[in-house]
């Protein structure tokens, strides 16, 4: 099983950027720091999904994240999968947590995805994390 931010959504992120850059022509100078500036923010974030793609990938052995660089393992023995429920400013958010520590003194690795990130809804991608757990935590 695997997620990734959903196609269109990226596309319509690289759209938004297009389209910002192609302002820049019409501006003047300080329009044109601005709108450049998020049209390169919006363009590294289309190129980021498309890049990191699937973000997040579950085998028998555990579970891959994807970045910009690298694949980070993290083992369905060490795995705590939770889905973190966040309310700042009227605004509840959910992100799939995923931590490996083992108690307070041990570091461990802590992921945070959130809707865009798995292209889903995150209390979906946990219990589909959980069905295939095969530790039964």
């Amino acid at each position: 099983m695997h997620w990734s931010p959903r196609p269109a959504q990226t596309a319509v992120l690289g759209l938004i950027g297009l389209g910002l850059a192609l302002v820049v022509v019409f501006l003047d100078a300080p329009g044109r720091l601005l709108v450049g500036t998020a049209a390169v923010v919006v363009l590294v974030f289309a190129a980021r999904d498309l890049v990191a793609r699937p973000r997040l990938s579950a085998g028998p052995d555990g579970v891959q994240v994807r970045s910009w660089t690298n694949r980070r393992h993290l083992p369905w023995p060490l795995l705590r999968v939770r889905v973190r429920v966040t309310r700042r400013l009227g605004i509840t958010s959910r992100a799939l947590e995923l931590d490996t520590a083992a108690g307070p003194d041990d570091e461990g690795v802590l992921v945070l995805l959130g809707r865009h990130d798995l292209g889903a809804d995150p209390d979906e991608v946990a219990r589909a994390l959980r069905a295939i757990d095969p530790t039964g935590r």
